[in-house]
């Protein structure tokens, strides 16, 4: 049985890497065209550590709610648990799926895969 968002969000990203040309949205494609069981978990805490000012968080698997944000971040990601959510919201950040990141027109080289 295949999760029909998930489907439809690897199709748009790789239609987006089609038609712009850039890596990232291929890349984002190819980590969540895996088996579950190799899809990535992210703690907020490694996102904390790794993300810049300026940039915009991609996940290509579920946030986790394990640390803290310190600073808003817009995190885009497959799914987030609800712990994250809510210290996302906190932090002042905002959290969008990978489909809302492509709506959002955000210029790919702002964009940090975190695995």
């Amino acid at each position: 049985m295949k999760n029909t968002q998930l489907v439809e969000t690897i199709l748009a990203l790789e239609k987006a890497h089609e038609e712009t040309g850039k890596a990232v949205w291929a890349a984002l494609a190819e980590d969540l065209d895996r088996s579950k069981r190799r899809r990535v978990a992210v703690n907020l805490s490694s996102i904390e550590r790794h993300a810049g000012e300026d940039e915009v968080v991609a996940v290509p698997g579920k946030v986790l709610a394990a640390g803290r944000l310190s600073r808003p971040l817009k995190v885009a990601a497959l799914s987030f648990s609800e712990g994250a959510l809510e210290k996302i919201g906190a932090a002042g950040g905002e959290a969008m799926s990978l489909t809302g990141l492509l709506e959002a027109g955000v210029e790919p080289s702002r964009i940090r895969i975190i695995k």
